[in-house]
């Protein structure tokens, strides 16, 4: 029988590589190593350089826990990065052949990200947070009470920030040579992703207002700081960059609300935005939450544009004209990948990825001969010791409409026996599940549960029809949607349909807490940081007042009946099913009064119930908190369907 992966091993076990950064000669990569420490509880990360090959692969820097955001020169010859050598971070910059000491440039009292090279090599731009209220970074004096807060505004707070009011993300700019600096963005938004112009004389960055629900593109003229700001008020842009003369700049984007964007094609010169693509069949991403963050489309010539999308849990690169809008695949994985670095000449092509068989490993694809190779290998030593549960495709065809699904089988899989089944549900509503690595997952399919999950209407990388479907929904043909995968899995022999189980988190909270009250079938529930009670998310969640008039519909006076109709809080009194709830204190995308309110309706129900709280966890604690809180819930969650569920029988 082969071991399985315990919460202990995807905590501690597995070194995550991301952040790879191709050279402009296409010769070597440098990226971001980061793995938890089993000892101290820590997660640190540093940084790492190989040939493009995979080869003479050396660790590059040695101080300071978090070595991370390694950009190259222009001309190749440095490598600038963010560090908390110093305190806080700074920026230092190093030879890129190793052949001496990192440098600072400059430093903050707080975090540093998102840096980028002026044309000339001569500057970097980058962002950090700036308070009007302290303009010097001033630590508050010794023994001094907590600050009085006052506030003006709705997006005041923000998950995984906490307490905001006007301290906001900016643009700054620094001399590589002098260290000085100065900030160029001014209004008190968050400002991300920035990015100059091939002339040097601008700078465009992405401006998120009404806590990232919403975002625009702004051009800084980089002497003056006179803005120009692109894009509807309430749109979106996910993803931009220029053209190689800098008269364009292409963008993922949609004028509302919706989750699924289209391309654009923004000229400078005219100040005109039009619009290329039209029900654009993927989504463009360049990443995901598992694997990283999104990446810029690179121009390839003056016409052709390359990105990275995701369709239908499954990630491609494609090509778009950038006059025609034509879109056409250049190459599709069944896995899923995040970043997009691209040599000078563009050949070679940089990202990480992950499926059920590799956690953050590079791959370097090849434009021209279309070849593809792994240069990492980090999670094999792992899987070596405790093999992973790969997936089966399950297509599930409800009405007009095809739903994606995924089994997961235990590696010693006998088809003799009967099996536990549990559904996993994804967040958003607009995430996607696919061909990745999901810890959480393999820790129950590696220990003899059977695990499916599935993309129901209103997943993300299904194009703008079907993400709207969800939209004032919820609780309606996306449920059936998921009660339609479970019955297809049930077909098969192995399945015991008296031992099913569900789990979710964020949205499959919403989703599991919402099946507790309209159904006993299940056997067993796990459910995490619910969106349970539409009416108090509305105001206490950091987006509720945004996002909930979205999906919902309208606001709480105006749809007190629609509001009622699909929050889980008015059913839960019809509950039986064993239930533990898991939510992080600090959370502030689904408050911890949303898991109470859940925990006090289900013990007033006679329901047996357990809930665990996360002290200073926030809403993404499971993928990027403390060690430590990590594996706790994950053994809590494999001992709950263990003892309610059982094993292979």
């Amino acid at each position: 029988m082969p071991n399985p992966l315990t919460p202990e091993t995807v905590v501690y076990g597995f070194s995550s590589a991301a952040d790879p950064q191709i050279s402009p000669d296409g010769e070597r990569i440098v990226y971001g190593l980061s793995k938890a420490d089993p000892q101290t509880k820590k997660t640190g990360s540093q940084l790492w350089i190989t040939n493009r090959d995979g080869s003479n692969t050396r660790q590059l820097t040695q101080q300071g826990s978090r070595n991370a955001v390694a950009r190259w020169s222009p001309d190749g010859a440095t490598i600038a990065f963010v560090s908390d050598r110093v305190k806080r971070a700074g920026i230092f910059v190093m030879p890129a052949n190793g052949a001496g000491e990192a440098r600072e440039v400059t430093r903050h009292n707080q975090g540093i990200g998102e840096l980028a090279w002026s044309p000339d090599g001569s500057h970097l731009a980058y962002t950090t947070t700036w308070d009007p209220e302290n303009p010097d970074e001033a630590d508050p004096p010794d023994g001094a009470a907590p600050k009085v807060r006052v506030t003006r505004r709705i997006d005041y707070k923000q998950d995984t920030r906490g307490y905001l009011n006007d301290l906001r993300l900016h643009v700054w700019v620094v001399d590589v040579a002098s260290g000085e600096k100065r900030r160029i963005s001014s209004d008190l938004v968050d400002h991300m992703a920035p990015r100059w112009s091939p002339d040097g004389t601008k700078i465009g960055a992405q401006r998120f207002t009404l806590n990232g629900m919403a975002s625009q593109l702004v051009i800084f003229d980089v002497a003056s700081g006179e803005q120009t700001i692109i894009g509807p008020e309430k749109g979106v842009v996910s993803l931009w960059s220029w053209s190689p003369s800098g008269d364009r700049i292409i963008m993922a984007a949609t004028p509302n609300a919706s989750p699924q964007t289209d391309l654009y094609v923004y000229d400078v010169a005219r100040g005109d935005l039009r619009q290329i693509s039209e029900d654009t069949p993927m989504l463009p991403t360049g990443g995901d939450v598992m694997s990283g963050a999104p990446a810029a489309p690179v121009w390839l010539d003056d016409e052709q544009v390359l990105f990275s999308a995701a369709r239908a849990g499954a990630s491609g690169l494609y090509t778009v004209g950038a006059t025609s809008g034509g879109i056409e695949p250049v190459v599709i994985w069944n896995e899923l990948h995040a970043g997009l670095s691209v040599d000078a000449a563009g050949r070679y092509v940089a990202q990480t990825f992950h499926d059920a068989g590799h956690v953050h490993e590079i791959s370097v694809f090849d434009l021209q001969t279309g070849a593809r190779e792994v240069i990492t290998n980090y999670s094999a030593a792992v899987f070596a010791e405790a093999p992973p549960a790969m997936p089966e495709k399950i297509l599930v065809e409800r009405g007009d409409l095809t739903v994606d699904a995924w089994l997961l089988h235990p590696p010693d899989f006998d088809p003799s026996k009967k099996y536990p089944l549990v559904m996993d549900i994804h967040g958003g509503p607009h995430g996607y599940y696919g061909w990745g690595f999901y810890p959480w997952q393999q820790v129950l399919a590696t220990h003899g549960f059977l695990v499916v999950y599935a993309n129901p209407r209103g997943s993300g990388s299904y194009g703008r029809d079907f993400a709207h479907r969800v939209h004032t929904d919820w609780g309606g043909e996306d449920y059936l949607d998921l009660l339609a995968v479970v019955d297809e899995v049930l077909k098969r022999p192995y399945v015991d349909p008296a031992r099913t189980g569900i789990r979710g988190y964020s949205y499959g909270g919403y989703m599991t807490s919402w099946m507790l009250g309209q159904t006993q079938r299940f056997a067993a529930c796990v459910c995490g940081a619910p969106c349970f009670d539409f009416e108090s998310f509305y105001g206490t969640s950091d987006i509720g007042h945004y996002f909930g008039e979205n999906q919902f519909g309208y606001p709480p006076h105006l749809g007190k009946e629609a509001y009622a109709k699909h929050s889980p809080s008015e059913f839960i009194h019809n509950a039986t099913t064993p239930t533990l709830i898991i939510h992080g204190e600090a959370d502030e995308r689904c408050p911890i009064g949303q898991g109470e309110q859940l925990f006090v309706s289900l013990l007033k129900a006679g329901v047996e119930t357990e809930f665990v709280r996360y002290p200073g966890a926030d809403h993404l604690f499971l993928l990027f908190g403390h060690p430590e809180h990590r594996a706790d819930f994950w053994r809590r969650e494999l001992a709950w369907f263990q003892d309610h569920l059982g094993g292979p029988a």
